[in-house]
């Protein structure tokens, strides 16, 4: 019998079973299994998990179990939002202290002033940036997650997406990877490393990006309130602004699935492998374990991953900054070289430059974009939303539809180096890595164009 013949065979038979064989061969053997332990083993007292399946019954009922995932996984964003606030802002006091009697030192020295800028005010201070930004969402969001894992609530959560997934021909395991990427996605990659087919992993892997980690919700939640807060009643304002940003996130969520359905059925193609998950018990969470899993394990890990990539990249923006032709820097030049392209985008040649400069960390976007428009050779350290809202809007000319489409952006570009270095020591494929980085890019450019149509057709200025 011939290759073809046999293809032919099998692809009969898989009609005439049906595309739910799987599922029911499941249920028939955890079916026998139930009932063979009930004739073989007897308990002390009656059923003890009696209680995991009246909770069960809840958290993964079609009904409530959805919403009551929104609101959990809600409430770890908005605890990891509000609780990094204060934290990361006497941080990063701390450190910009510090840069400035380094660089009095330095000068006290007698050392020349490109080695001081070098040092200081490229590598240090990108260092200090993505120390200030990183550290503290990432030690709140980490020990939160880790401890609804070792809760056991985690897999639940999978179990109420697992359907979403499938149909999109990826893994239900992929869920938790995506939820891991909120707060760093590097750590959304490797945790792709639980999803055993090697085609759904590299699903997984190639659409972390398009959910918004912990280094671009600062620039959504200063996009949101300045332009979405600000064009609603003051008492509105911030209801508006998180609106706006959970519809960000929830895009992310949808473009996801979208993206993860495309590769299924094309440079990916197959079937959704069967998810056949075992609900372990609920237990009592090991804080021990959690802390030491979550802040060593995560937390460091990530970020000095992070200070790897984002330490020579200062010193390149430095030069990129203090270098002049003329009476502009090269970052400037860059900038004007750039504007076609990003005015056909509903942004400019600044945001671009920006974004290019930043590759090493999502959490220097803002600060470059004000070192760029200011035309300074240092990162700015403004921090007030008055202050960049007077800089963008009443100096720059930004309007809403330029915000729309930078949150758009924001959400879907290339990922981060720390990211793209991950992708490649989990694929070790630079073929795939390139495809990773390239995929969420291409995405974005198109959605904003789509967006600056749009706003064109509608008579809106961007």
């Amino acid at each position: 019998m011939s290759n073809e013949e046999i293809l032919a065979r099998a692809e009969a038979l898989r009609q005439r079973i049906g595309g739910n064989f799987r599922d029911k061969m499941v249920k028939s053997l955890y079916g026998d299994a139930e009932k063979i332990a009930k004739k073989v083993v007897k308990h002390t007292k009656d059923d003890p998990w009696a209680l995991d399946r009246k909770i069960d019954s809840f958290l993964t009922s079609p009904l409530f179990g959805f919403p009551t995932m929104l609101i959990i996984l809600g409430i770890v964003f908005w605890i990891t939002i509000a609780g990094a606030n204060v934290p990361s802002a006497m941080l990063a006091d701390s450190l910009f202290w510090f840069e400035g009697k380094g660089v009095a030192l330095f000068q006290s020295m007698g050392s020349p002033a490109w080695l001081t800028g070098i040092i200081w005010n490229g590598i240090y201070k990108t260092l200090a940036w993505v120390i200030a930004v990183m550290l503290p969402p990432m030690a709140i969001f980490f020990p939160l997650f880790t401890f609804l894992e070792d809760l056991g609530y985690l897999p639940r959560a999978a179990f109420n997406l697992d359907w979403l997934f499938k149909k999109a021909g990826a893994h239900g395991k992929q869920a938790l990877t995506m939820s891991m990427g909120f707060g760093c996605n590097a750590a959304g990659v490797i945790a792709c490393r639980i999803i055993d087919s090697p085609r759904e992993r590299l699903i997984a892997t190639l659409t972390n990006n398009f959910v918004p980690c912990n280094g671009r919700f600062p620039t959504l939640i200063m996009l949101a309130s300045i332009f979405v807060g600000g064009a609603v009643a003051k008492e509105y304002a911030s209801l508006a602004a998180t609106g706006a940003v959970v519809a960000v996130v929830v895009l992310g969520i949808l473009l996801t699935l979208f993206v993860s359905a495309l590769l299924s059925r094309t440079v990916l193609r197959g079937e959704a492998s069967a998810f056949t998950l075992e609900l372990p018990p609920y237990r009592r969470p090991n804080f021990g374990q959690i802390l030491y899993t979550s802040l060593i394990d995560r937390t460091i890990f990530v970020l000095w991953r992070a200070m790897v990539v984002a330490a020579p990249a200062g010193a390149i923006i430095w030069i990129l900054a203090n270098t002049h032709v003329g009476a502009l820097s090269l970052a400037a030049h860059l900038a004007k070289l750039l504007q076609p392209l990003g005015k056909a985008i509903a942004l400019d040649g600044a945001i671009l430059v920006a974004y290019l400069i930043a590759i090493p960390a999502n959490e220097i976007v803002v600060p470059t974009l004000l070192m760029v428009y200011l035309n300074q050779g240092v990162m700015s350290d403004i921090e007030a939303f008055e202050q960049i809202r007077v800089i963008l809007v009443e100096q720059k000319g930004w309007t809403l539809v330029t915000a729309f489409s930078l949150m758009t952006f924001c959400l879907v570009h290339n990922p981060c180096a720390t990211t793209i270095y991950t992708m490649w020591k989990e694929t070790k494929s630079w073929r795939w890595t390139l495809i990773g980085a390239l995929l969420p890019l291409v995405l974005g450019f198109a959605l904003c164009f789509l967006i600056a149509r749009g706003s064109i057709l509608l008579g809106l200025a961007f």
